[in-house]
């Protein structure tokens, strides 16, 4: 098959691939500033996970994204773009757990008050022992988590969750995962923080976890959506469907790409520089000439783990008061709840009825992958009436979206393989990894984002390594925690 030159090949411009939030706000960067680019994305809509999906009158956020950041240029860049349309939103979020509701962030009293005086007591002893007695080898999940709360509250409130979330025992999972999305929170700092209201670090008070954010009035594919039109505006469009299947380099560069298209039209772009947000497995095959054996070797063993939502419309007016409620009972496989009407009043048509997502996390191929539409939305309203948020035969209609690769896995072995990918990967001088899928690395949506920033000023600056684009999300505090 012949390849269709670039229509501006006398040119080699900047090409991004991904049409999520760390793509298109690479894009929009690169367009504010007069500079040339495209954007390829595979799928037929744009935000990746961050997309809206509009069913009946209803809107629906492929799991809960909130909009928080401790980045000043992310919160400026969602203002520009949003305008009076990024809502301030409260959070409230529960775990439900042995037919309870748990407050969530944990609240000691709430907590230890809900599992009963036995429970407790078993708690609190526990977290003591841990205390006096750590694991000594912390490398994975169970051992960090059980160090800071105690081995009994993490077989509460984080076994069966996590468990649910990655499809495979705690004990296997890195510690990586815990330090990156629980950091330096511990049960001594919460059980201050209910007694005296907040606490303190170096003389400063420190409030436990964000309690709002920002939220796009339609979900947050009207950031990305709007931020596609920007771009566009500047002259950087977005070519849905459009699948990179091969990466040209030489010399320690990227020269051009080739993408495959609707309808089976291919094309060549040349490449002044690439910007990539696929996932890095596919990067490393798509290369040409083909990378060394043990980087594809690496990039084979990269995991990930799907996803799946199953919509509900529900004839009711009020269901419950969560924005979300982690689902950590074991009898049933839902893992979250979203109740999109308390994210914004304008995901739903009708106030007169609600509408709520239910998370399942899957693999690829395995039976609640397969299972069909129809039996998928079945099963979400039984385990819905289950744990008593609403009745089965209240459900009016309903849809399911499957999302392969949503989250990249944490094993043991994903460091050493990851370092031998940066090391081959950051070699190409105009080659820039970002994103969640980009970098193997599970961010949150703003850091994505000052992701695509790094990867922009490095760019106009000439700079060559890379260090600064993985410090990204390398930080010591949680990503919710702040100080003020």
């Amino acid at each position: 098959m012949v390849l269709a030159g670039s229509p501006r090949s006398d040119r080699a411009r900047t090409v991004i691939v991904g049409a999520g939030p760390a793509g298109l706000t690479a894009a929009l960067e690169l367009g504010r500033l007069g500079l040339e680019g495209v954007v390829f994305e595979a799928d037929e809509v744009v935000g990746g996970i961050s997309r809206s999906v509009v069913f009946q009158g209803c809107r629906m956020d492929i799991g809960g994204h909130r909009f928080f950041t401790k980045a000043p240029e992310v919160e400026s860049f969602w203002h520009d773009v949003l305008g009076e349309d990024l809502l301030v939103r409260e959070r409230t979020s529960r775990i439900y757990y042995q037919d309870r509701f748990f407050d969530y962030p944990l609240k000691p009293v709430n907590a230890l008050r809900g599992l009963g005086v036995v429970e407790a007591t078993r708690v609190v002893a526990s977290y003591l022992q841990s205390q006096i007695f750590p694991i000594q080898d912390e490398r994975t999940f169970d051992a960090w988590v059980s160090n800071r709360f105690g081995r009994r509250l993490f077989e509460i409130f984080f076994k069966t969750y996590t468990e649910k979330v990655w499809g495979m025992p705690c004990s296997e999972i890195s510690a990586a995962w815990a330090a990156q999305r629980i950091k330096n929170l511990d049960l001594k700092t919460a059980l201050t923080n209910a007694v005296l209201g907040n606490g303190t670090r170096n003389g400063e008070v420190v409030t436990s976890l964000i309690e709002r954010f920002y939220y796009p009035r339609l979900g947050p594919g009207m950031m990305w959506e709007r931020c596609r039109d920007l771009a566009a505006a500047h002259g950087i469009e977005t070519h849905l469907r459009t699948r990179v299947v091969r990466i040209h380099h030489g010399d320690g560069r990227v020269n051009a790409v080739e993408t495959a298209g609707p309808g089976g039209h291919t094309r060549r772009e040349p490449c002044g520089s690439l910007i990539s947000s696929m996932p890095i497995g596919d990067l490393v095959a798509a290369m040409d000439p083909a990378a060394p054996a043990e980087v594809q070797d690496a990039a084979q063993r990269l995991r990930y783990r799907d996803f799946l939502i199953v919509g509900l419309m529900v004839d009711r007016e009020h269901l419950f008061p969560d924005n979300w409620i982690y689902v950590h009972a074991p009898d049933v496989r839902v893992g979250r709840v979203q109740n999109f009407k308390n994210w914004s009043p304008d995901m739903v048509d009708d106030s007169g009825r609600s509408f709520i997502g239910l998370e399942y996390f899957v693999n690829r191929g395995d039976d609640l992958w397969n299972l069909p539409d129809g039996a998928l939305i079945t099963l979400g309203a039984s385990e819905a009436q289950a744990i008593g948020l609403f009745e089965a035969t209240e459900v009016r209609a309903g849809l399911v979206v499957r999302m392969p690769k949503a989250y990249p896995v944490y094993d043991a072995g994903y460091v050493g393989h990851l370092r031998v990918l940066r090391e081959w990967l950051d070699r190409f001088e105009n080659l820039f990894l970002i994103g969640r899928n980009g970098m193997h690395r599970y961010n949150n949506q703003d850091h994505s984002m000052l992701a695509a920033m790094t990867a922009i000023d490095n760019l106009l600056a000439g700079r060559t390594d890379k260090g600064n684009l993985w410090a990204v999300n390398a930080e010591q505090e949680y990503h919710e925690e702040k100080s003020g």
